[in-house]
């Protein structure tokens, strides 16, 4: 049955009585600041009653405010704590725009704001999907689900969501039939599967019973007639088989123990109806007894007196005890031939598991954060189930063509997003518009020029976050941008999409990719002031017979110009041609490997020795740090080595940053130019480029030409080859307002500027 809860306290005038209300919800939660929960709550109140937008017609003014109040009175009957309370309380208010989250953080603290955030995030299951005719999709299902357990980072949230949808299902009975088959489903694919999920009990079956209501109303008014129509006989049973109960235990001397009917829920009755195909009149467990003692050597001890009494059914007997269900749920469950050879179930479980069974992941909020000796493991089992949701199918297994288990677990890497239409798209987590346009389909990548992510419109390189709805914006004609091939934009970050750009240029004539490689491959050697290369020995070197299909597979997106880049600067370095190879590298400005430590990187102090100090012998891995010696360079040691934590007292001038060495151990300066529009921000823009590749800077120098508004900007960094430095060019050249990006040769002089002012 539905279960029904006390409605709330009210004045002689019709309103909540707010002191009663609060009195009442201590019975449950222990508040830490009461008259803080008394302002969210006149705040809510106010704002519903100065709210303009009409309200829908099935529901009365000030709804925000009274269902803020149920949705507290919810989550306080599990336990939870005050800021839960008051991120409820003012939920409602916020989601229909009568209060802004950063007012809740400025009145109630970020705690509170946090967890109405989160709530919100959830709400985009909701408003992204389109009525359904019937059951979701499969895929959409899985997905759905998976999307929603992604954006939880908070129990809570979760839990505030359930008390916020367990309160819109019941405000629709006077709804259009639509709404409520809409509200219904959702609550019924989503969020009861995630209730039991979590074991909370009492709101899993209040939550399939009012579902089941709405989606099956012909069924559900039948069995619940006819549980009417014979329950005055089961009460009178129940009534015998409880006082009879009761007898056995106290005459078998268990002092505290407590035995009741149990009332079966209508959804779980049909189910079972339809599981084991028999009628109403062949549920055995319609007549249920459940019995409650403190110890679990008790649940046995009754389970043999139940058993000694009445003829058990064969087949019917599970111990939840010893093998405990998925969501931590305990009991012993039996059926008994019992008075006048009635078939009874009756459950049998301690106090705590009846807790356990009720209030699940909520049972044990009080430990979390307060005692850290008591903190129930339980507890933490359950959040690593939030953040992977295993076999969560399992729970919707009446509608019977749904896969059997969920055993993809939610990866980390993987977000969830919404198709205009209300459809959802799982992806990778690096995943971009352009990413999105070819998951959703292939001509739909070929001619995208754009995207909008809720409605507002962001840079084809966005990363795309779980929940957001994301519209691409297309041409009439046309094709990808061979820039998307490029890795160091960051248009493309998924092998699908690259392979459908890849294939799309391979469908181009042959002539159109060699003239299109050839341009790209001059404007890169440009670039980076390299000349006089040996064409055909390069395209051999990248599995190519000539220079003209090396110039075709650029074109075609088969050749990344980063490979052709690595490759030449391995030719210069097999050339006899020294001149030639000092003019494309350089001559190095330091070689980190002298002293017989190639592997050590030493930060900030030039070309100085290093060696391994012998009192703690260091091995690449060990967190380490340096000491700066009078006439042997630099001695490395661990950082937890005795003798470097004495060091540090003693001599802490001397002590260094070092780092085992990630990369190549040579580095070149090469002096490069970038033109640009001037602006403000430009040089930070710049250097934040340098920072994010860890690339050195030896020096910059910005000039501004007054005459025509253009800044010169000259700087010379530390790389390690072409393709590095080719990578940065690419990088730089996105920046806003950068005209061009080049190598300068050796002693290349400058126009006439004025310097910049700082």
């Amino acid at each position: 049955m539905v279960k029904v809860r006390d409605d709330q306290p009210l004045t002689s005038s019709g309103e909540v009585d707010i002191d009663h209300w609060l009195a009442r919800l201590e019975e449950d939660v222990k508040l830490r600041d009461r008259e803080e929960l008394r302002q969210a709550c006149e705040l809510a109140l106010r704002l519903a009653r100065e709210a303009e937008k009409p309200h829908k017609p099935w529901l009365p003014a000030e709804t925000s405010y009274r269902m803020g109040l149920e949705m507290a009175d919810i989550l306080g009957e599990l336990k939870l704590d005050q800021p839960a309370l008051e991120a409820a309380v003012l939920y409602r208010a916020v989601r229909e725009g009568l209060l802004s989250l950063e007012a809740v953080t400025k009145r109630f603290g970020r705690e509170v704001a946090g967890l109405i955030d989160g709530v919100l995030q959830m709400a985009a299951i909701s408003n992204g999907q389109t009525p359904s005719q019937g059951l979701i999709q499969h895929d959409q299902q899985d997905n759905l689900r998976k999307m929603l357990v992604n954006m939880i980072d908070d129990v809570r949230v979760a839990l505030i969501k359930i008390a916020e949808r367990t309160c819109a299902l019941r405000q629709v009975k006077d709804a259009p039939r639509e709404k409520q088959q809409h509200v219904a489903r959702e609550v019924f694919d989503i969020y009861a599967p995630l209730a039991h999920r979590l074991g909370i009990g009492q709101i899993k079956w209040e939550l399939e019973d009012l579902s089941f209501r709405y989606l099956h109303e012909e069924e559900y008014k039948t069995i619940a007639r006819q549980l009417a129509e014979k329950r005055v006989d089961r009460d009178r049973y129940i009534h015998d088989v409880v006082e009879t109960l009761q007898g056995m235990l106290s005459a078998q001397g268990i002092s505290h123990f407590d035995v009741n009917g149990r009332a079966k829920h209508i959804y779980s009755i049909w189910r079972k109806m339809k599981r084991k195909r028999i009628d109403f009149s062949q549920v055995n467990d319609v007549r249920a007894v459940r019995i409650l003692v403190p110890e679990v050597t008790d649940c046995y001890t009754v389970l043999g007196l139940v058993h000694s009494r009445w003829h058990h059914v064969p087949n019917e007997f599970d111990d939840y005890i010893a093998n405990p269900k998925k969501n931590g749920y305990q009991s012993l469950h039996t059926a008994v031939l019992g008075p006048e050879n009635k078939v009874l179930e009756i459950q049998i479980r301690t106090f705590a598991m009846h807790e356990e069974a009720e209030l699940g992941v909520c049972a044990h909020w009080r430990y979390k954060g307060h005692d850290t000796k008591a903190k129930s493991s339980s507890y933490e089992e359950k959040i690593a189930w939030l953040r992977q949701v295993l076999e969560w199918q399992e729970e919707v297994g009446d509608f019977g063509d749904l896969r059997e288990g969920l055993s993809s677990d939610v990866a980390p890497d993987r977000i969830y997003v919404f198709t205009p239409d209300g459809h959802v798209i799982d992806m990778p987590r690096i995943a971009t518009p352009i990413d999105f346009a070819y998951r959703v389909h292939t001509e739909v990548g070929h001619r995208c020029r754009g995207a909008k992510v809720n409605g507002r419109i962001v840079p084809l390189t966005y990363r795309l976050k779980t929940g957001q709805q994301v519209e691409i914006l297309t041409a009439t004609k046309g094709g990808p941008s061979r820039d998307w091939l490029n890795p160091n934009l960051g248009y493309v970050r998924t092998s699908r999409a690259r392979a459908k750009i890849q294939a799309w240029f391979k469908h181009q004539a042959r002539e159109q990719n060699l003239e299109e490689g050839k341009s790209l491959f001059e404007r890169e050697m440009k670039r980076l002031d390299v000349e006089d290369m040996d064409l055909e020995t390069l395209a051999r070197k990248v599995n190519y017979a000539t220079a003209d299909d090396m110039y075709a597979a650029l074109g075609a997106g088969d050749l990344r110009v980063g490979q052709v880049l690595h490759q030449a600067q391995q030719l210069f370095g097999e050339s006899d041609d020294q001149e030639q190879l000092d003019r494309l590298l350089a001559k190095p400005r330091r070689d980190q490997s002298k002293g017989g430590t190639s592997d050590i990187t030493v930060l900030g102090v030039g070309n100085l020795k290093t060696s391994m100090a012998n009192c703690c012998h260091p091995v690449p891995g060990d967190a380490i740090v340096g000491f700066i010696t009078q006439g042997r360079g630099v001695t490395v040691h661990r950082q937890d080595c005795p003798n470097i934590l004495q060091l540090r007292v003693d001599e802490p001038q001397r002590i260094i940053e070092v780092e085992w060495g990630e990369r190549a151990l040579t580095q070149y300066p090469v002096d490069v130019e970038i033109q640009a529009w001037d602006r403000s921000g430009l040089l930070r823009d710049v250097t934040g480029v340098l920072s994010h590749d860890r690339v050195n800077v030896l020096s910059v120098n910005t000039l501004t030409d007054t005459r025509d508004g253009i800044a010169r900007m000259r700087i010379t960094v530390e790389v390690d080859g072409l393709e590095t430095l080719g990578r940065l060019f690419s990088r730089i050249q996105q920046l806003p307002n950068v005209i061009d990006v080049k190598r300068l040769r050796s002693g290349a002089k400058g126009g006439k500027h004025k310097r910049k002012k700082a």
